[in-house]
Order: C-alpha cells, then sequence, then structure tokens
C-alpha cells in the first residue's frame, strides 16, 4: 500500500486503484500487491505502448471541453486494449481511472495545454495527477521551446552580474546588495505556462520595428524563464561576413508567481519598467515607462559618442567623409527621438521550394556610405527578389532593392575582358534593353504573339555564348536558338566555376570578395534620392557564389554590394504558405511607400 500511495498521491482513498480490486481473505497482502520491480517493468511496458496513443498537439489549441478530453484518452486506452483479460485471467484497467498514475502522466502530457484545466475538473485524481510538473515541463517545451530548468539559474537568460545589482544609499556609507530576480524555487511551470508564455505567444518571432525609413529585425524568443525580444544588428561596416550583433529590447519575466512583469532593457543603466500592447493581429508595441533610464550623465553629446561606438565601431574623428558623418548624425537623431516607444509588424521568412536557385533567407550586405544593411532574399518563379528589412533615407525598409531575372543567365568573359568592364557594361546593356523591349511588346504587340518567345530566346542564347558574341554570324546563330539551349546553357554554368573580378573603376566597400562564382545572371537594383525621391530600376550583375554568399555589380553607381547569410537560428520564423509570404512582402511595401 506504501507502494501506492508513493505513485497515486492520493494515498489510501477509495480512488486508489489498488483498493478497487476484489480481494480475497485467505490471501495476504503481500500477495495482493504486485512487487515494486515487477510494477516498474509493466509500467515501463505500458508507458512504451501508451508513448503512440495520443498525438502530440503543436502550439496552443482551443480550449477542449472535459467530456470530449477524456473520451480522446478513453479511445487511445480502448485501443490499446486495456479492456481485455491478460493471460493471467486479471481483468485490465476497465477506464482512466484504473491506469497507473505514470501513464496518465504520458497521456496528459500528450494534450495540449489549453485542454488540461478542463481535464482537471473530471475528478481529484486528475486534479492531483495535473499538479505534476512533468506535464507542465514538457507543454513548455513542446509548444514553445522552453530547454532550460527553472533551478538553473545561470541558464535563464541573465548573468550573475544581473542576477546582484549594488545599491548605494545615501545614509549609509558602504553599498548593500540586492536581489535583482526573485527566488524562483517555488515556482512551477504550470504558473510559467499559464501566466508567462500562453498570454504571450502570439508576440514569439520575427518582427520589423517602425523606425521610419531605417527599419530593422527583431526577433522575440523565449529564453529559459524569459520572452527577450532581441534587436538584430549588423556588423560593423565593412565586415559582412562577421556574426550578427544582439541587443535586448525588453523582456517579460515571472517577478511574482500570480503576474508577469514587462521591463524595458533599451539604456544603459540596468531594466527598468515597461509595457506591451497587443494592437491587433501581427501587430503589437512597447512603451518605456522610464525614459530615464535611456539618459547619460554627459548629455546628448556622450550618448552620440556612445551609440557611434555600439552602431558603427568608431568615433566621428575617424570617420572623414563629410556626407557619412551627415548621415550618422541624422539615424542617431531620429531614432534616438523614440525612446524605445515602437510599434512592429510580423514579418515570415520564405519557404523554401525545391526549385529555388539556393536557399532563401536573410542576408546583410554593403550599402556604400549607409553601412551594411539587412535584406531578404526570396524565389517567385523566374524572379529572385531582395526586400530590404533595414533601410536608409534613399531606399527606405521594405522596398525591393535587387530583383534578378533568372531566365537570363551571363556567361563571363575571360580576365582580362572582365578587368575591362567594357563588355560586361555591353553585355548588361543589351539584355536590358531587350527586357525594355519585351515590355513594351506585352503592353501594345506589334508582329504577333511569335515574336516574343523568338527574342527571349535569341537574349538567353546571346549570354550562353558571349565571349564568341562578336564572330561573323553569331548573332544570327542566337536567333535561331531555342528556350532548352539556354537551359542547357545555364545549367553547364552552374556545373562550372567561372573567375570572377571585378572590372576596374567599380568601387567595393570589401575587398575581400571570391574570386571565382557558379552563375551570373541580369538584374536590376532599386536607387533614389533622399527622402525615397524620383526612384528607379538600374541595370547591374547579379553573381553568385555560393550559397551564403552573393553579390551585385551597379552599373551606373560603379560600385559593388557584397552579401552574406545571416546564420542565426530563427525559430517560428517561415511563412505558413508561399501566398501569405507574398502578401506580407506588399504590405511591407506600403508601409514605407
Amino acid at each position: 500500500m506504501a507502494v501506492c500511495a508513493r505513485l497515486c498521491g492520493v494515498g489510501q482513498s477509495r480512488r486508489c486503484r489498488r483498493r478497487q480490486r476484489p480481494s480475497h481473505q485467505d490471501q495476504s497482502d503481500s500477495d495482493l500487491d504486485m512487487d515494486e520491480e515487477e510494477e516498474e517493468r509493466i509500467v515501463g511496458k505500458l508507458k512504451a505502448e501508451a508513448g503512440n496513443g495520443c498525438q502530440e498537439s503543436q502550439g496552443a489549441a482551443r480550449p477542449m471541453d472535459p467530456d470530449a478530453t477524456t473520451a480522446l484518452c478513453s479511445a487511445n486506452v480502448n485501443r490499446l486494449g486495456y479492456g481485455e483479460a491478460n493471460s493471467a485471467g486479471r481483468l485490465k484497467p476497465q477506464s482512466l481511472l484504473d491506469l497507473p498514475p505514470e501513464l496518465l502522466v504520458e497521456i496528459f502530457s500528450s494534450l495540449p495545454g489549453t485542454a488540461l484545466p478542463n481535464l482537471a475538473l473530471v475528478c481529484k485524481k486528475f486534479r492531483q495527477i495535473l499538479n505534476t510538473e512533468t506535464i507542465w515541463r514538457r507543454r513548455c517545451t513542446k509548444e514553445f521551446g522552453m530547454k532550460e530548468d527553472l533551478r538553473k539559474m545561470e541558464l535563464v537568460g541573465v548573468s550573475s552580474r544581473e542576477l546582484y545589482v549594488k545599491r548605494v544609499s545615501p545614509r549609509v556609507k558602504s553599498g548593500r546588495f540586492m536581489k535583482l530576480l526573485p527566488d524562483y524555487e517555488h515556482m512551477d511551470y504550470r504558473d510559467v505556462y499559464a501566466r508567462l508564455l500562453y498570454p504571450y505567444r502570439h508576440i514569439l518571432g520575427l518582427w520589423q520595428p517602425d523606425i521610419g525609413p531605417y527599419g530593422g529585425l527583431l526577433n522575440v524568443v523565449v529564453d529559459g524563464l524569459f520572452i527577450i525580444g532581441w534587436m538584430y544588428l549588423p556588423p560593423h561596416d565593412p565586415r559582412v561576413e562577421d556574426p550578427m550583433r544582439r541587443r535586448p529590447l525588453f523582456r517579460i519575466h515571472m517577478w511574482e508567481s500570480s503576474r508577469a512583469s514587462v521591463e524595458c532593457m533599451y539604456g544603459h543603466k540596468g531594466p527598468h519598467k515597461g509595457d506591451i500592447q497587443i494592437v491587433k493581429k501581427d501587430e503589437f508595441s512597447t512603451k518605456c515607462n522610464q525614459t530615464d533610464h535611456h539618459r547619460m550623465p554627459g548629455g546628448r553629446q556622450e550618448e552620440f559618442r556612445t551609440w557611434l561606438e555600439e552602431e558603427w565601431g568608431r568615433t566621428l574623428e575617424d570617420i572623414f567623409h563629410e556626407h557619412m558623418q551627415e548621415l550618422i548624425l541624422m539615424k542617431f537623431i531620429y531614432t534616438s527621438q523614440y525612446d524605445n516607444c515602437l510599434t512592429y509588424r510580423r514579418i515570415y521568412l520564405p519557404p523554401h521550394l525545391s526549385s529555388d536557385l539556393l536557399p532563401p533567407g536573410l542576408f546583410k550586405g554593403t550599402y556604400g556610405s549607409h553601412g551594411l544593411e539587412i535584406i531578404m532574399l526570396s524565389f517567385h518563379g523566374t524572379c529572385a527578389k531582395a526586400t530590404k528589412l533595414t533601410g536608409d533615407p534613399n531606399v527606405p525598409a521594405g522596398q525591393l532593392t535587387l530583383v534578378v531575372h533568372l531566365n537570363r543567365p551571363v556567361r563571363l568573359p575571360d580576365l582580362e575582358r572582365q578587368c575591362s568592364g567594357d563588355e560586361i557594361s555591353r553585355l548588361v546593356l543589351g539584355l536590358h534593353e531587350e527586357v525594355q523591349q519585351e515590355a513594351q511588346g506585352e503592353e501594345a504587340p506589334v508582329d504577333g504573339p511569335e515574336e516574343s518567345p523568338a527574342a527571349e530566346a535569341q537574349g538567353d542564347e546571346a549570354m550562353a555564348v558571349t565571349v564568341t558574341a562578336d564572330a561573323p554570324g553569331a548573332e544570327a546563330a542566337a536567333s535561331a536558338s531555342s528556350s532548352s539551349t539556354s537551359t542547357s546553357g545555364a545549367s553547364r554554368a552552374a556545373a562550372e566555376a567561372q573567375p570572377f573580378v571585378l572590372p576596374l573603376g567599380v568601387i567595393a566597400r570589401n575587398e575581400e570578395y571570391p574570386r571565382s562564382c557558379r552563375m551570373c545572371f541580369y538584374g536590376t537594383g532599386l536607387i533614389a534620392g533622399h527622402g525615397f525621391t524620383s526612384p528607379e530600376r538600374t541595370p547591374g550583375l547579379f553573381v553568385l557564389f555560393d550559397d551564403n554568399r552573393f553579390g551585385f555589380i551597379w552599373l551606373e553607381l560603379k560600385s559593388f554590394s557584397l552579401y552574406s547569410r545571416l546564420t542565426d537560428p530563427l525559430a517560428q520564423a517561415v511563412a505558413p504558405s508561399m501566398e501569405r509570404f507574398e502578401a506580407m512582402l506588399q504590405n511591407m511595401q506600403s508601409w514605407t511607400s
């Protein structure tokens, strides 16, 4: 009976499964109670069989009716054959109440967390079993990816320096240490699930802050007992291949078991009071309630010097370009006025299709005096699009910075002709003119529908035989080829690595670029005046180095942008469908248009 009390947690109750078994007076208690080792062996077998009994429910589902929840578990029990007699003639459990507690824990752990409170209304035994930490720890892990233990303070998203803060009192000469965080020994996973993770589940994922033309990238994740909003910052210009930098903007945690607290992390004085409001679906806002924590003793000059060192990794004296100084000062004045009181809109990563030229995702690239910016590469049929997540006063965040025509590959000439730049310019400008003529032909066809495919085939073949394009009769041969020939030419270009060098006169912020590439394509880049005035698409050359790096030559600007993949893991970020992702892109452009 001691074993029964330990397993059930209900003691010698009328609902105890051992008390409900038929007993005989001529048998002792030792004959009725199974041996502990034998029971553990049988329970382990039942666990393995019940592991497939209930399907795991991902995410937070809507609350279930207690009868429906019990019926679901009972169906799994009957399917496992627990209502039949075993070989010894002893009846197996007829209902959920007859199952061992360990198996009930396994079954309840597979149900969504929103169904468990209703399940606790069924009976006292269910309510007591649902107080088990194992059930709620698994729900926190499965639904929200929480991995850390409540008892391990070094893994809950704060360092030991943040755990204790020294407070100096004017009345006491010596400082005293105050614990920054509460004692979590009496907190359980049920409180964390019900009061922290589930109420704030809608803000997890990727977001773009509304900071005018500059934009940004925010990733809200569960980190131990915290929900932390990390702002992702590009590395210092021009080190495009360095890892991303992260800065916490806010965090939510369980200050008391009865409620969750929101803290602003902006500034240099540590966490302070903040607030989060979910405005509508896929949009929320943050507010700092103590903006004086953002100020520094030296005033705006000290704040600017500190911001410049963090943002650019240098001082203002190290920046000799006057135009670049103006851009930096303008960004500081514009972004610092928000004081971390921002509105965020949800963004998604593009789905990865087998037909994509390379895996889509986020990249960081060089943009001249504007420094490094974050873009999102996605594929749409015969086009690849790069959308800005961070922007500048000329081309703001949310705009399509690059459009690549994947049906127009370019075969590079030899290195000597690449260095001159004339050959590449002639090829790209010729393709740009063909694309414009095709666009005009679609609007007002002149010679019938048969000329458009022929012109496309001519352009594609001319790109595949760039080296011999000046030979007599090459243009006529290109006109007679078909689109399948151009596809095979693109495949050959992908299989053979092409030597690559920047043409003379093209400026690159980072001279450490690869000297060979896989493929090249014709594309266009978006340029505009200050304030996004007179925007236009200018021709250029898209250069694919590998799956993690590509470049773009801006012919009109005579500059080269190098892009490197952002490798940080981003959970809960991929769009549920391509239609949802394309709708998000359209909304992003409308935010900054």
